[in-house]
């Protein structure tokens, strides 16, 4: 089955007058939909787009595991167990909130910030904090979350490229930029699948197209 859904559907949250614009792909804070809770281990897909010197004050995790990726600007990102990075565009940052953790996210840039951020339930609960960055994560390289599992991989196409579905029991497309086809439906920026017992779709580039393809397994 493939569940298609579109940008336009998710839920807007943030706040614009602070400089904070949010796209939610599932119940989120103060929205929620019980038909819309997470889609296997993954809770939430956010996209975030932060004016320069906008962010997210000091807020708590726990038991998540946090990935983010940058799509254009700058992230700062300061945590509670002393990490203190700025993310740049291309990057991808893992925080394992564990028992639990503090952090703040800005964009002390002077250019726009847009980032996605996906949170995933661990299989386990507990554990110690833990951070990480990917610098420039490529196609080749998909990130394994083993705490979830889940791995994420990262396509960047040209027009007319293919590149295969994971063989998985679930899988999550979300569409960075461009557009791409998926069986019958046409996806374009900010559209998502969600893939359950689907075996070998494609997705084939219209144009210039990235996309984040989440293969659940647990």
């Amino acid at each position: 089955m493939i569940s298609v859904h579109r940008a336009e559907d998710r839920f807007p949250g943030g706040d614009q007058d602070a400089g904070i614009l949010s796209r939610h792909a599932f119940s989120f804070g103060g929205f929620y939909d019980p038909d819309n809770l997470r889609f296997g281990p993954i809770l939430a897909c956010n996209e975030e787009r932060l004016a320069p010197g906008a962010g997210f004050d000091e807020h708590p995790h726990s038991h998540t595991e946090i990935v983010t990726r940058v799509v254009e600007g700058e992230l700062t990102h300061r945590d509670s167990t002393g990490h203190a990075t700025v993310v740049r565009a291309g990057d991808l940052q893992h925080l394992s909130a564990a028992t639990g953790v503090r952090h703040v996210e800005r964009n002390d840039g002077d250019g726009p910030l847009t980032f996605l951020q996906m949170w995933l339930a661990p299989l386990e609960p507990g554990g110690e904090p833990a951070y990480a960055i990917v610098p420039g994560i490529a196609d080749s390289t998909p990130y394994a979350l083993p705490a979830a599992g889940a791995t994420l991989h990262v396509r960047r196409l040209a027009a007319g490229e293919r590149t295969a579905v994971p063989d998985a029991a679930r899988v999550y497309v979300h569409v960075v930029a461009g557009g791409v086809r998926l069986g019958d439906e046409e996806l374009a920026a900010g559209d998502s699948a969600r893939i359950t017992g689907e075996a070998g779709p494609e997705l084939v580039a219209g144009g210039a197209a990235e996309v984040l393809i989440w293969e659940l397994s647990a």
